[in-house]
């Protein structure tokens, strides 16, 4: 079970920084990271650093695909944990 919980640490760290990462090529018209790949993180076991991300460097927040897929998965992604770790 310690592996899964490193994965989770792992993605969301990623996943918070490749949002900030994207917000910084945004403001300096820099080439942008597909969001795809954004939302793909999300779908990765990465919805709480995304959501964090979001939130804190301010970023996709008006996407309504973001404002919908992110939280989306992220209770998606607390529903599949639980069901793990209690069955």
């Amino acid at each position: 079970m310690n592996i899964l919980w490193y994965y989770f640490m792992a993605v969301n760290i990623i996943a918070f920084a490749v949002y900030g990462i994207d917000k910084y090529k945004a403001i300096n018209n820099k080439w942008r990271i597909p969001e795809a790949t954004l939302i793909l993180f999300s779908v990765a076991g990465g919805a709480l650093g995304s959501l964090f991300g979001m939130i804190f460097w301010h970023h996709k927040t008006q996407k309504t695909k973001f404002k919908i897929l992110v939280p989306l998965f992220f209770v998606l992604w607390i529903v599949i944990i639980i069901r793990i770790t209690h069955f």
